[in-house]
């Protein structure tokens, strides 16, 4: 096995290099996925990100991240399973590989919806949403791994990150839909790790807790809400989408190399189990 380190031939720094390597983001116009999208190009990845309806600042991103084949924004509503597969062949054929999967789109619904009133309308849209076309993402991402001649850059045939959350490990009343939604990706994870981790696929998930987004902002804004959420919060403040992006990063490079299954939770302290 190749060292990481030489300690013979010391650097001024530490690495998280993608020079390389191709990587897909979901739901990367904004909040996490942005950060996360400038991230992966500062590591010297080639990145397509996709976005629903937020054309110009999707546009405005990629243009800032180089452009070209470099920075590719492309709209997709990702709501099917055919939805992420027609993304996944969309950014083949722009791209020509696929080294990184980051699947970060989402939806939470805030208000609040308790179990016996929530319309099955809005469970089977989180879920199709959340979930389904995630199962879509990471078939064709897989198939498309398995097919590519290996990258020069790295042994790993592919990486794949997807985003859960607390939620999804300690659930969230009146959410049922979203916590059930990324519970499920947490179990996929540790299912894809099983089957794929000995064909060089990497399966990992970051786990945010709360995080200053726009999905968040009506709940932090509302003084209330936002005393009860910084108090389960050790740390006691909310994350940044950088300090998600980070780890999502992290989890795509050689320095992750024997990771594989993981939860990597992000949370300030604020769930303590894997």
């Amino acid at each position: 096995m190749t060292s990481l380190t030489s300690f013979n031939s010391p650097a001024p720094g530490v690495s998280l290099s993608l020079a390389g390597r191709t990587a897909l983001i979901t739901g990367g116009s904004r909040g996490i996925g942005a950060a996360t999208v400038r991230l992966f190009r500062q590591a010297g990845a080639r990145v397509a990100f996709s976005y629903q309806s937020a054309t110009a600042a999707a546009e405005a991103l990629a243009a800032e991240c180089g452009g070209g084949t470099d920075c590719i924004a492309i709209q997709q509503e990702l709501a099917t399973a055919e939805d992420g597969q027609a993304l996944v062949a969309a950014v083949a054929t722009a791209l020509g590989r696929l080294d990184c999967l980051v699947v970060n789109h989402g939806i939470w619904p805030s208000h609040d919806a308790p179990i016996g009133e929530m319309p099955v309308t809005q469970w089977r849209n989180t879920l199709g949403i959340n979930l389904d076309s995630v199962f879509g993402l990471v078939q064709a991402s897989v198939a498309q791994m398995k097919i590519q001649p290996a990258s020069e850059a790295t042994p790993a045939k592919g990486h794949i990150v997807l985003v859960s959350s607390t939620a999804g490990q300690r659930g969230e009343a009146f959410h049922a839909d979203y916590a059930a939604s990324k519970g499920a990706l947490i179990s996929l994870t540790k299912s894809l790790s099983s089957e794929l981790a000995g064909q060089a696929i990497y399966a990992n998930c970051v786990a945010p807790g709360w995080v200053a987004t726009d999905m968040s902002r009506a709940a932090l804004s509302d003084p209330e809400t936002s005393k009860k959420i910084f108090n389960t919060i050790p740390l006691g403040r909310v994350g940044s989408v950088e300090e998600i992006a980070g780890p999502i990063l992290f989890l795509c490079t050689p320095w992750a190399g024997f990771c594989s299954g993981e939860i990597f939770n992000v949370n300030g302290g604020a769930v303590l189990v894997g």
